[in-house]
């Protein structure tokens, strides 16, 4: 009896939940529904990386693959998927080492204007960059830097210095690469960081400017901290994206002279892949790229929560 009444009082909640919330759930089919059909029911064309696919035949006709790792071997076995893996990682790593502290800088200097005008002047020229695509940024980037008739080897050839291949040099198209990528977004990556500050409490830096304590000081003990979370949970979705790369930017700036240090895995996967009609190799690859990516998030989410952090999850 006793087990019997609570479950009518469960029951009644639940009816009684329902009715009161029915409309909210009403509202989640439509997202539901395209997040199943666009985002999860494609998901089963992995399969492709397991099969000998023939696009005539269709990924479930396509016959599986003997030995069913086929496309995985070949692609571990060439050189090029090494040394795409190596750039992918290398170019990654440094877009994460240089490009991730430069938002969180530019929004403490930023939150630190005291003319209102000027901060929002100033933010909106930074963040404007992000909504060029990587073909305009990259057009203009071959006409500045050009080697003979680009502005900035002009001048550098007025100053003694040049002219500088830029982006025909290993060394040079690493470094061109990156600073491109932290113009365009580190304006956008900023607003993130302003808006995390602007939820912090300023009775706090009130009270430690009656304290006495410098700009600097406030910075230290109450903005970083105020914003530490916001920052843990970026850095997590950075390092899950560590191995994946763009297809765009890399594409629209490399050339035959910087193939060595350019070529990535998403340019590899078009060039090998869909060009040559190994669509089950670029799976293969693909499917490669997002386990180790889940594998990077894992960890560094694991890391966040054992530092005390409450992670994303």
């Amino acid at each position: 009896m006793v087990i019997n009444m609570k479950q009518k009082r469960s029951a009644r909640k639940a009816y009684l939940y329902i009715k009161k919330t029915w409309t909210l759930y009403l509202m989640l089919i439509l997202p539901v529904a395209f997040a199943l059909i666009f985002r999860y029911l494609p998901m089963t064309n992995i399969s492709m990386a397991f099969k000998d696919y023939n696009m005539f035949k269709g990924v479930w006709a396509s016959p599986w693959s003997d030995p069913i790792f086929k496309w995985f071997e070949k692609a571990f076995k060439t050189k090029d998927f090494w040394f795409a893996l190596r750039n992918t990682l290398t170019l990654n790593g440094l877009d994460l080492i240089f490009g991730f502290p430069l938002p969180i800088i530019l929004a403490l200097l930023l939150n630190e204007l005291a003319f209102k005008r000027y901060k929002r002047f100033t933010q909106t020229i930074v963040y404007l960059p992000h909504f060029l695509s990587w073909i305009i940024i990259s057009g203009i980037a071959k006409q500045l830097l050009a080697p003979r008739t680009g502005v900035v080897n002009v001048l550098l050839g007025r100053a003694g210095v040049g002219p500088v291949n830029f982006l025909m040099e290993n060394g040079l198209y690493v470094a061109t690469y990156i600073a491109l990528g932290l113009w365009k977004e580190m304006g956008w990556n900023t607003i993130i960081y302003l808006a995390a500050i602007t939820g912090i409490n300023p009775e706090l830096y009130e009270a430690a400017e009656v304290d006495g304590a410098s700009r600097l000081r406030r910075i230290w003990h109450i903005t970083l901290p105020g914003i530490r979370s916001t920052i843990i949970v970026l850095l997590i979705m950075n390092m899950g994206r560590i191995l994946g790369s763009e297809f765009d930017r890399p594409f629209a700036m490399q050339n035959d002279l910087v193939m060595s240090v350019a070529d990535v895995l998403s340019t590899y996967v078009y060039r090998v892949g869909i060009r040559g009609n190994q669509f089950s190799l670029t799976a293969a690859v693909g499917l490669f790229q997002s386990i180790v990516c889940v594998v990077f998030l894992f960890a560094a989410n694991s890391i966040a929560k054992r530092s005390g952090e409450r992670g994303i999850w």
